[in-house]
């Protein structure tokens, strides 16, 4: 039969099309391969030897739950016993409270009592020095050494923290390096420059939240409080000082303390206000107890 020659079929010369995860043959060997070829042969020695996963015999899988067992006792006793102990505890921390409320209260009894003492002790002082003839005298003494309530003219000056006392400093400024652990709050030192600058300005008669300051005061530190004659304060700090009212503040807030204290409120935040007054009134100091000091009866000393 004749005809046109067949062709033979056609194939195509194009390259197969590559496999979608042909691109990621790393991570594919990482999965089908996810356990390291050692540890599969250990693995594989360790269970034709007996040795490893769960226990074969019936003897180990009762030890086994014996363990379980007595584990689950342990903590069950244990949940038990802090469970009925509980109430004593509680008891016993609520006992603790009212006592430690009932010594503060004794406590702030006391020191009621002893003020109410120092206070007449003074009173008796100050009555025996005008009988004995000190006269004028007797009464400067007792007012220069704040043994005696005062008035008159002067200036209030309120301290405070910052709004957000919250802030550190880069470990060159004075007060972080000085060991502030917060920079926007008052501390012990700037009341004493506060108190310092008032005396240098001409102030005749100082008082801290009501705290009358003496030649013996002390304005100190306690963590975070400040301490004035052992007295805990809080802020604001409210200092009146008895002087002449408008040059004091004028003075004050012109002397080195003054500008120091506004630096704290320029950089740190810190609060301050201070004004003139018409009529301060400062309360005298609880006791002026000299243990060192002797009068001298050598004429001519100076």
């Amino acid at each position: 039969m004749c005809g046109m020659p067949q062709q033979p079929p056609v194939r195509s010369s194009a390259p197969r099309p590559p496999r979608p995860d042909a691109s990621m043959s790393l991570l594919t060997n990482v999965m089908d391969h996810s356990l390291d070829e050692g540890y599969a042969e250990a693995a594989a020695r360790r269970e034709a030897a007996g040795v490893g996963g769960m226990p074969k015999t019936v003897r180990a899988k009762l030890g086994l739950a014996a363990g379980l067992v007595l584990a689950a006792l342990v903590v069950t006793v244990g949940a038990a016993n802090a469970r009925l102990a509980a109430p004593v505890v509680a008891k016993e921390r609520q006992e603790l409270i009212d006592r430690i409320e009932r010594e503060t209260t004794a406590a702030d009894k006391l020191e009621t009592g002893v003020d109410t003492l120092r206070a007449d002790v003074s009173a008796r002082q100050r009555v025996a020095l005008k009988k004995d003839g000190g006269g004028e005298q007797a009464d400067l003494v007792s007012i220069l050494s704040g043994a005696t309530d005062v008035h008159g003219p002067g200036v209030k000056l309120v301290v405070n923290d910052a709004k957000e006392a919250s802030t550190g400093g880069d470990g060159t400024n004075p007060r972080e390096t000085s060991g502030f652990s917060d920079t926007g709050r008052v501390r012990d030192r700037d009341m004493q420059r506060v108190v310092n600058g008032l005396w240098e300005s001409g102030a005749e008669a100082i008082s801290v939240n009501g705290q009358r300051l003496t030649a013996l005061s002390a304005i100190r530190a306690a963590g975070d409080a400040i301490l004035v004659d052992n007295k805990p304060l809080v802020p604001p700090y409210t200092v009146l000082a008895v002087g002449d009212g408008q040059r004091l503040s004028t003075r004050f807030q012109n002397s080195a303390d003054g500008l120091y204290l506004h630096a704290l409120q320029e950089n740190y935040g810190i609060r301050t206000s201070i004004s003139a007054e018409g009529d301060v009134r400062l309360s005298a100091a609880p006791s002026v107890i000299v243990r060192t000091a002797e009068p001298s009866t050598e004429k001519g000393t100076p």
